[in-house]
Parts: C-alpha cells; sequence; structure tokens
C-alpha cells in the first residue's frame, strides 16, 4: 500500500498512543512510532506496517536521533506523557514534578521544535496535541499534573498563534477519563486502586481517543479543529461522575 501522508507518533507503546498507530494506519498513514519499551513498540509497529524507533522524549538526544529518521511528516500526535502520584502541594516532591514536566511539557516542546521545519515544508502540516480535563479543571491532589496539562494547553494555544499564516494545523485533543495503563503508571503499580479510579463506569476507550485524531487529521487542509473535549456520558467534570451502586 502506497502512503501519501507520514505521521509520528510519541508515547506510541501503549494505551492512547498504541490506538493512534492503528487508527492512523488504516486512515492511510505510514505511522512512524516512537516510546520507551521498545519491545511493546516494536509489536505495535509490526500489527499497523509503521516504523518504530527508541524514543525517550524527556532526553533530547533521544528526541535528535529519533528525528533523524524522519525526513519528511505531515502530522506529529505528541501523546507521551503521564501523571505520578496524587500528591497535593505539601507532600508533592521534586523528582514527581519534575519527571512530569519533562515528559509532558519539555517533551512537547523537544518533539515540535524538532520536526516543525519539515512539518512546513510538506505544505500540509499537523500537529496534534493530547491534552487532558486536567488542563481544564483542578482538583485536590492534581497540583501537578494539572500544572503540565495546563502548560500543553497554553504552548497548544501559543503555537496556533505562532503559525498563522502558514501550512501548519494544530489542534488539542483533551479526553476526560480513559481507561489505559494511565492510572497504574500514576499510582506506581496499584492495579487495584488504579481500578478504583473507573468502578461503576464506562470510560473512554483508547481507541475513541484515537476516533477523535483521526478526525481531526482528516479534515480538509484549510479546516482548523482548535480543540476536542471528549468524556464518557458518566463524567460531567473532573471530580463530577455517576457511577452505579456498588
Amino acid at each position: 500500500m502506497t502512503h501519501s501522508k507520514v505521521a509520528v507518533v510519541t508515547g506510541a507503546s501503549s494505551g492512547i498512543g498504541a490506538a493512534c498507530v492503528s487508527a492512523l494506519s488504516a486512515a492511510g498513514f505510514h505511522v512512524v512510532c516512537g516510546a520507551r519499551r521498545v519491545e511493546r513498540l516494536n509489536q505495535v509497529a509490526r500489527t499497523a506496517g509503521g516504523d518504530a524507533w527508541p524514543l525517550d522524549v524527556a532526553d533530547a538526544a533521544s528526541v535528535r536521533a529519533f528525528c533523524e529518521h524522519v525526513p519528511n511528516i505531515n502530522l506529529l500526535v505528541n501523546n507521551a506523557g503521564g501523571a505520578l502520584g496524587l500528591d497535593r502541594v505539601s507532600d508533592a516532591t521534586d523528582e514527581d514534578w519534575q519527571q512530569m514536566f519533562d515528559s509532558n511539557v519539555l517533551g512537547l516542546m523537544r518533539m515540535t521544535r524538532e520536526l516543525l521545519p519539515r512539518l512546513e515544508q510538506s505544505g500540509d502540516g499537523h500537529v496534534i496535541n493530547i491534552g487532558s480535563i486536567a488542563g481544564r479543571e483542578v482538583y485536590a491532589g492534581g497540583s501537578g499534573y494539572n500544572a503540565m496539562k495546563f502548560g500543553v494547553r497554553a504552548i497548544t494555544r501559543a503555537l496556533r498563534v505562532e503559525l498563522l499564516g502558514k501550512p501548519v494545523r494544530v489542534t488539542e485533543i483533551v479526553p476526560g477519563m480513559v481507561e489505559t495503563e494511565f492510572s497504574e503508571v500514576r499510582f506506581r503499580g496499584d492495579k487495584s486502586r488504579a481500578a478504583q479510579v473507573y468502578a461503576g463506569l464506562t470510560p473512554l476507550t483508547a481507541g475513541d481517543v484515537a476516533d477523535c485524531v483521526v478526525w481531526a487529521a482528516t479534515r480538509p487542509a484549510h479546516v482548523n479543529v482548535d480543540e476536542i473535549v471528549v468524556k464518557p456520558l458518566a463524567q460531567a467534570s473532573v471530580t463530577l461522575a455517576h457511577r452505579a451502586p456498588g
């Protein structure tokens, strides 16, 4: 199959990233996948018929090495990131906040900065950042992750202004509850605690978010979808959700 467009997806070894790889490939993109877990990444790429290269967005050298494998690009999906812990500011640790900042904010900046010239040269470029409703609403214990995702929103909006008049679209996808490894990572492998996040309701799937990415990416070149906020039917806000009894 001949692919007319190239997409790069970060954090592609599982969850939303892996679902984006599959969905974009099905939509006709040739997908270049990046993530730290190389074995899982290779499996995702093989299934989708894409390419896979190791990538740690928190490491500037890793970003540069990865991008050397991407001579041409039309779409960049900045998905890598995540949360660590649920500590209030009074109990926050420098290490957790630094790690979140390096992946969610600096990683997004590094990937975008490195690939932006090639996106512009394509004549039909697109940057899609995976945000979160935590970047719009705060909650107790979320201050660190809130700060990172508010940052993603700010970068996305500023980039949209900076690229005005250039052939590069900018979109933020803003999910609510999505059942992936997100909560398990946040709670450092505590599967029981992670499961409680989604107890009593039907959360979004990674595929639901990937559908939003593909829809935004496949609009005509003159159409910029600034943002898509998507939540489960059972979730009205960060802290308000309807859960079945028991």
